[in-house]
């Protein structure tokens, strides 16, 4: 039998942004960014108010089915624990659609929302990271931007297929600490990207040079990150996905291309269309003038912690 929450509970959880792929590690490699949303829970007695600010706020359903109503209702669920009625404000900064990781940190939000919920009348009924990033990458299919909005900084995460008919696979990630040198601009254009659009521009099958190749540059990217971020340009290569997703993303294929023939490493952030670059020197004001006469807001970042409530 659930345990009833009582009413008048509020907690706020602060997730951040992710970038995913980081280039060859498809469904693999993430990276928390410190650019956040913010979603606030109050238990009250019954019913549901969802409220929606910034990003989104046109787009996405206030109700029910908002993502982050369902990640709070399944967080609750996983819990043993239950609500007479949420009360729900969601203040988004992350772009939707844009490859930082949106769906994702509204997933993480909702479940470490209600997880937050749960540790005031409970601490030993609290979910552990290890299930957070399982119930948050459910929703995603893939754990590469929850993982990182979990665990924060950069994470290397797999997932195993279960034995049973129709379970979930299981999914895992481990947090690696990014270089402190290593700067991150993100080239943001105002076109969104569909995720199921561009996954399905992939082909079934790959070379297995190309595998090869991508096996060796996403062990690369582990050693560039964490102790070697001069051989980032070199790490970042890739043979897999982006070369097969490049007509569906003309200008974010043409300034990864600029970019990296100016020796930084610049990748698809996700399934685009933001541009991601790394580096260890100050991106070039020349460049950060021609993206921004283009239209494409130019973001300096940092990498982040995960998700934090208060």
């Amino acid at each position: 039998m659930s345990q009833t929450l009582p009413v008048g509970l509020t907690v706020t959880a602060r997730v951040p942004a992710s970038t995913a792929n980081l280039g060859p590690g498809f469904d693999t490699l993430g990276m928390a960014l410190a650019l956040y949303d913010e979603i606030t829970v109050t238990t009250t007695e019954s019913g549901l108010k969802i409220r929606v600010e910034g990003e989104g706020a046109d787009d996405v359903p206030w109700g029910p089915s908002h993502l982050v109503v369902r990640a709070i209702e399944r967080g609750l669920e996983a819990a043993g624990v239950w609500a007479g009625g949420l009360d729900v404000v969601c203040r988004n900064v992350i772009p939707h659609s844009r490859g930082l990781g949106s769906s994702a940190s509204a997933a993480v939000g909702g479940l470490a929302a209600a997880n937050g919920l749960v540790t005031l009348i409970d601490p030993d009924l609290a979910l552990t990271d290890a299930q957070l990033v399982q119930l948050s990458s459910e929703f995603e299919g893939h754990p590469d931007n929850a993982a990182a909005s979990v665990l924060g900084g950069a994470v290397v995460s797999w997932s195993s297929a279960q034995t049973e008919p129709d379970a979930p696979p299981t999914f895992g990630a481990v947090r690696l600490d990014v270089h402190p040198s290593i700067r991150i601009v993100a080239l943001v254009p105002e076109d969104r990207s569909a995720t199921a659009h561009t996954r399905g521009l992939l082909p079934d099958t790959v070379a297995h040079a190309d595998a090869a190749f991508n096996v060796s540059r996403g062990a690369l990217a582990v050693v560039a990150l964490t102790t070697r971020p001069d051989l980032l340009l070199l790490a970042t290569e890739d043979r897999l996905h982006q070369r097969q997703r490049a007509s569906a993303l003309p200008v974010t294929t043409r300034w990864v291309a600029a970019l990296r023939n100016r020796g930084i490493a610049a990748v698809v952030s996700g399934a685009g269309p933001t541009v991601l670059a790394l580096a260890t020197e100050p991106f070039p004001a020349d460049l950060r003038s021609a993206a921004e006469a283009e239209g494409l807001r130019v973001l300096d970042l940092e990498v982040a912690d995960g998700v934090r409530v208060s």
